[in-house]
């Protein structure tokens, strides 16, 4: 799969089958679209059809609702494009998405982007996906204009994506609510989420479970505070290990939340280094203890609830 940051360098193709959108967690019904995009495009080959999904970053709702601080990702941009690659897609296309590039009419980017540049000649789009300013450019208006535009149009119907009962705002509920087996479904794949190890207090360290403190990117969705069972990726190593999320209310009270991950029989030094956690199933809720004696009792609880979950 080629990727684009732009569409500077995308050569106009003979034939393109085109689908657009955020494509936020290439969930379930996602990827129902991009399997529909691949089949037409293989149906296509004869005239040298080539795949295209158009995203664009950052997200709109950054830019056009700048004031909402609430927007939670279930996926960053380098997550989503190792995800679409998967499913065979040709071209992958980041338009950088500006108030500039939200102004413009459907009509505009349709004719310049869509026809002059890409050379659509089959977009297909999930329901309710409008393009243009003020959402303006419809299914319906596409489907009239086929023959000024100079290609076809189909939509996924909303039945179809209905019936799957999965979208990015369920999937997000699902995490929010510590339902990572539930979100794992609707994605077909484990949710995760990748950041740096940062400094903490240690406290860990002295009660027998040192943790590694996460910095999870910007607008990166992490789920309910509470204890996980997970899996985590250092360098192309997998280790079993328990998550925690939460405000560390034993130790006091107001304190940051904090995402500490401790990796089982694992002694390195991996400040400044990324991982990634995987999310397999939460264990229990954020506790406030008594004591630290009594954290470290739930703590060795835990890690044996750990090993069940992830059949070690």
């Amino acid at each position: 799969m080629k990727i684009y940051y732009g569409l500077d360098d995308f050569q106009t193709l003979d034939y393109a089958v085109v689908t657009s959108g955020t494509f936020d967690g290439v969930h379930f019904g996602h990827q129902k679209i991009l399997q529909q995009v691949v089949s037409a495009t293989k149906a296509q080959s004869n005239y040298g059809a080539e795949s295209v999904l158009l995203t664009y970053h950052p997200h709109p709702r950054l830019v056009l609702f700048p004031d909402q601080k609430d927007l939670k990702l279930l996926t960053t941009l380098e997550e989503k494009i190792e995800l679409v690659a998967k499913f065979g897609i040709d071209h992958f296309v980041v338009i950088p998405f500006d108030k500039n590039f939200a102004a413009q009419t459907s009509k505009d980017f349709i004719e310049n982007v869509l026809v002059r540049k890409i050379n659509t000649k089959q977009l297909i789009i999930g329901y309710d996906h409008k393009f243009g300013k003020n959402r303006e450019g419809s299914f319906e208006y596409l489907k009239a204009n086929e023959g000024l535009f100079g290609f076809t149009v189909q939509e996924i119907p909303k039945q179809d994506i209905d019936d799957i009962g999965v979208s990015s705002t369920k999937i997000r509920q699902a995490l929010e609510n510590g339902q990572v087996d539930l979100a794992n479904t609707y994605l077909t794949y484990t949710y995760s989420l990748t950041g740096k190890v940062v400094r903490g207090n240690q406290i860990g360290r002295t009660i027998g479970f040192p943790t590694a403190n996460i910095q999870p990117p910007a607008h990166k969705l992490v789920p309910a505070e509470g204890i996980y069972a997970v899996k985590v990726q250092i360098e192309e190593q997998t280790y079993n290990a328990m998550l925690y999320i939460g405000r560390r209310t034993t130790l006091g009270e107001d304190l940051a939340r904090t995402v500490e991950v401790n990796i089982f029989d694992f002694n390195q030094d991996i400040y400044e280094k990324e991982l990634t956690i995987f999310f397999v199933e939460k264990l229990r809720g954020e506790e406030k203890f008594p004591s630290l004696e009594a954290m470290q009792a739930q703590l060795a609880i835990d890690k044996q609830n750990t090993l069940v979950a992830l059949g070690v």
